[in-house]
């Protein structure tokens, strides 16, 4: 016998042992996205572990794999980071050999990273663990609740 989907995030295992109950309106909202995020980027934690890696990291690979050279003040920009909190990490994925950093040829004072060969085969793998789960996802909606969820992460997004 198949098992049925709950249809109260409060009805979902880890929820009900834990013995949460819902103390405002949104708090099932709230739980709904932060086990939806748990989902999603499961398996590319796994996978970037793995590699000594983590979220942070594919974050950065996955903004980098997506320009034609990104300054580092353009992704800490887009991160929403302070360059200490950048300067780890990315120092990190430079040691490991899957991001170059070359100075910019119009502005000398910037660096532009750019991912190596390795680097993007680890974000592609990585990316594609999280582009999977998204799929298997959304398959399971209609185009009119695909639509609503998108419109909900936009909204979400928007207040940053």
């Amino acid at each position: 016998m198949a098992a049925t989907r709950p249809e109260n995030i409060f009805d979902l295992l880890q929820v009900a042992q834990a013995g949460l109950k819902e103390a405002r309106a949104d708090d099932g909202a709230l739980l709904l996205m932060h086990f939806a995020f748990r989902g999603l980027v499961a398996k590319a934690d796994l996978f970037l572990a793995g590699h000594g890696l983590s979220r942070v990291h594919h974050r950065m690979l996955y903004a980098i794999a997506r320009t034609d050279g990104i300054a580092v003040g353009q992704l800490i920009a887009l991160l929403g980071v302070s360059k200490q909190a950048m300067h780890r990490p990315l120092k990190h994925l430079q040691e490991q050999g899957l991001v170059l950093a070359e100075r910019s040829p119009h502005e000398h004072r910037s660096k532009l990273l750019r991912l190596t060969r390795e680097g993007a085969r680890i974000e592609r793998q990585a990316s594609a663990h999280e582009a999977a789960a998204m799929e298997r996802a959304l398959k399971s909606v209609g185009e009119s609740e695909r639509q609503a969820w998108r419109t909900v992460m936009l909204e979400l997004a928007r207040q940053i």
